[in-house]
């Protein structure tokens, strides 16, 4: 196994765990490559995905976006190259980005994180 990734891990859900819970919303999907955590990116709110990393330690994430399959290493602050994570490879293809739709407030983008 490559230091920071399980391929065996499957995805926590299909949307950020953190913002479920809160009834919150994202921009985009990023998957713990090493755990399976889904959390919400940067651009978002709350921004769980990296505070998953500096909470968990978890240094490899990948775009839990429909036809995106990059990786992402926080401690290198670089993409990198990574295998095949078990499905499901992204969110369902109807779930609205960013999303959920019906809790998108209406002034959403004075929201988002340059």
């Amino acid at each position: 196994m490559t230091e920071g990734i399980d391929p065996s891990a499957a995805p926590s859900g299909a949307g950020c765990v953190e913002c479920e819970e809160s009834a919150g919303w994202w921009v985009h999907l990023r998957r713990c490559a090493q755990c399976g955590h889904v959390g919400c990116c940067d651009s978002s709110p709350s921004q769980h995905a990296t505070a998953h990393f500096r909470t968990s330690g978890h240094p490899v994430v990948q775009s839990f976006e429909p036809g995106e399959d990059w990786f992402w290493d926080y401690r290198k602050e670089s993409g990198v190259r990574g295998p095949t994570l078990a499905d499901p490879q992204a969110h369902p293809a109807e779930q609205s980005a960013p999303g959920p739709a019906d809790r998108l407030p209406a002034d959403w983008r004075d929201h988002l994180h340059p």
